[in-house]
């Protein structure tokens, strides 16, 4: 296999995980955090969002830069933020990581 192939493979599968895992999770997030599930719920919503928002804002800021940079710049970006999360006290917090 392609060096290039298994980073591609790597990638989507961590973005996979950042987004469906927390469906699983639900409910025991929403129990930590003291709020509803429903309520809970709007985190899936913030990490969608925030792609629908960021990335328009990526093509247009990146345009100009080089490709590996930019990945290596966003998959720095998705580690700090999801580390965050981890550590989240409160719900605002966690909303906040998940859309950025």
């Amino acid at each position: 296999m392609k060096k290039s192939l298994l980073s591609l493979l790597l990638g989507g599968l961590t973005i996979g995980i950042t987004e469906f895992v927390m469906m699983g999770l639900l409910p025991d997030i929403a129990s930590d955090l003291k709020v509803s599930i429903p309520v809970a719920g709007y985190l899936i919503s913030a990490y969608a969002l925030g792609v629908v928002i960021g990335a328009p804002l990526i093509v247009i800021i990146a345009r100009n830069s080089a490709p590996k940079k930019i990945l290596l710049i966003l998959a720095a970006m998705l580690t700090l933020f999801n580390s965050l999360s981890i550590i989240a006290p409160s719900y605002n917090f966690l909303f906040i990581s998940r859309l950025l």
